[in-house]
């Protein structure tokens, strides 16, 4: 969801220079189901036009009826869709519509968070009370090193911190998710384009002697044409994802080696199962420090196995792997947070 409030925010700073107001729309409480989850948002400007989603396009359209009141009274409302009774999903939805103001220091703030990719939080103050007014209804930005960004100002009085009229979500933010592509071959252009539109930051390492330029491939954030030796700067986390597709063994083997050092969740390698495995043999032989942290990080060939032929099929096969192995470690880091509690 990190790049779809990036966006967001972007969008309402260039709102806000040109003077259009905007209203923030994040649902904010489920009972049921529905659609997307609780921390999902969208931005709406006082011209109607609406940036990002809630659902699959059935609340959107109340929700820009409802923003009305808010872009004329300047104060926060919550509202509810319920979709029991209609041909959505089967859930009421709570969702809270606030003022939101992106000036030139917010905006200024959150870039340099996007830049340096550290986790931040946004903290909504709501009610399920959607007929009674309540003051202090509206979210926050808390940043990783305890600063706190309110993106409309309300008096600190309208603001209760412990107000039990009031209940508290919180949702916690990734860096946004990245992968870097070791190749720049066709399959790479179509792995990169497919991989921008998941909102994925991509890097695409060509050969030094590459005459590539960034306009051949499109959604493409970088385009770096470094040796393997160099690849050791590159700013590989563990909200990464690395294919190496050089369509070259040795280069490809020389990469890897070069940014072991680095913790990206997964690791993709076009080509055979033998291939695989000779990639891993020769892992275990050049560095064996390292070979039993990136074993199981390994995959390939790279992508799902769902008979893929074309470069958009293995492009799609293998954004699907990457994003079944994210939502994994997900799943994991829930249920030890459960668990911690429980215990």
């Amino acid at each position: 969801m990190t790049h779809e409030f990036k966006k967001i925010v972007e969008n309402a700073f260039a709102y806000h220079t040109k003077g259009i107001s905007c209203v923030l729309a994040t649902v904010v409480h489920l009972k049921g189901s529905s659609y997307r989850k609780p921390g999902v948002r969208m931005l709406i400007a006082q011209d109607g036009t609406m940036t990002g989603a809630v659902s699959g396009g059935c609340v959107e359209k109340e929700i820009l009826f409802q923003a009305a009141a808010v872009f004329e009274s300047r104060q926060s409302k919550m509202m509810t869709y319920d979709g029991r009774y209609r041909l959505g999903c089967e859930g009421i939805l709570y969702i809270l519509i606030e003022p939101f103001v992106v000036n030139e220091s917010i905006f200024k703030n959150l870039t340099v968070e996007f830049e340096k990719r550290t986790p931040f939080k946004i903290a909504s103050h709501y009610s399920l009370d959607i007929e009674k007014p309540l003051h202090g209804l509206g979210s926050e930005i808390l940043l990783n090193n305890g600063e706190k960004i309110k993106t409309y100002s309300e008096p600190e009085e309208f603001r209760p911190e412990n107000d039990e009229a009031l209940l508290f979500f919180q949702q916690e933010l990734n860096p946004l998710f990245q992968i870097f592509l070791f190749g720049a071959e066709h399959d790479a252009v179509q792995l990169g384009q497919l991989a921008s539109l998941m909102g994925w930051e991509v890097t695409v390492i060509a050969s030094a002697k590459d005459q590539k330029e960034l306009q051949h491939f499109p959604g493409v954030t970088n385009l770096l044409h470094i040796s393997p030796e160099e690849s050791h700067t590159l700013s590989i986390d563990e909200n990464s994802a690395v294919v190496l597709m050089n369509h070259n063994y040795a280069t490809d083997l020389n990469f890897l080696l070069h940014i072991l050092e680095k913790n990206p969740i997964y690791i993709g390698s076009l080509g055979s199962v033998k291939r695989r495995e000779k990639l891993l043999n020769d892992l275990i032989e050049f560095r064996p420090d390292k070979a039993d942290l990136f074993i199981e990080k390994i995959y390939g060939p790279a992508g799902l196995d769902i008979g893929a032929i074309t470069p958009q099929e293995i492009a799609n096969s293998i954004i699907s792997e990457i994003t079944a192995v994210v939502r994994k470690k997900e799943i994991k880091s829930l249920r030890d947070i459960a668990g911690s509690i429980h215990a």
